[in-house]
């Protein structure tokens, strides 16, 4: 008797054959041993290494948590070719777009790794989330003065100050000055949509 083939697993991603080279060697570019790779991913070292051999399928979810550790895409991790982006970001072409009393531009182009965004930060009240998250977070004053708490220090930014951090540490960004502050606000939240950045549960709208 014919025996048939198992079912993929809810999730898993068929044919994908260069997806185990491409996760070993992204993995290593960034410097990871299997273990710490494995314990950013949520995965055993066993199961990790078995997706990098080949020996197992990642499902979307395993790929979204690990792009996002390497610093890329999903698209990268399955060679897809992305199309021709365009470098330059025009001005006329950056609605503002506010939620939570944050004001936000587009200041990178999408689908990038590394998203770049112009921030006018509303005063620092009490009632501003802590955040905790993974990736990196860099921070560049323009105008106004920054209140930066970071675990259990609290830093001031003026004009010309800038702050880069991990995000894994509790983080609060607030406006010292009543007026608000302007800022450069760059992070490493692989795709991740621009208003679930930094503007805490209100719901985003144009300007």
């Amino acid at each position: 008797m014919e025996t048939l083939p198992a079912p993929d697993a809810p999730g898993d991603v068929p044919d994908v054959p260069d997806v185990a080279p491409r996760l070993r060697g992204l993995r290593r570019r960034r410097g990871l041993t299997l273990e710490a790779a494995a314990q950013r991913a949520g995965l055993s070292p066993a199961h990790l290494s078995r997706l990098e051999t080949g020996r197992r399928q990642p499902s979307l979810p395993m790929l979204l948590g690990l792009a996002r550790i390497y610093g890329t895409t999903v698209s990268e991790l399955l060679g897809e070719v992305a199309p021709e982006r365009d470098p330059i970001v025009r001005a006329s072409r950056s609605e503002p777009v506010e939620a939570d009393g944050w004001l936000y531009r587009q200041a990178g182009g999408p689908g990038r790794a590394l998203q770049a965004l112009r921030v006018h930060v509303p005063y620092a009240t009490p009632a501003d989330i802590v955040r905790v998250h993974p990736g990196e977070e860099w921070l560049h004053v323009l105008d106004g003065r920054v209140r930066l708490a970071l675990g259990d220090a609290v830093h001031v930014l003026d004009p010309g100050d800038s702050a880069h951090f991990d995000s894994l540490t509790p983080h609060r960004i607030g406006a010292a000055t009543h007026g608000g502050a302007e800022l450069l606000f760059v992070h490493t939240l692989t795709q991740s949509p621009v208003a679930e950045l930094c503007l805490g549960t209100g719901t985003p709208r144009l300007r």
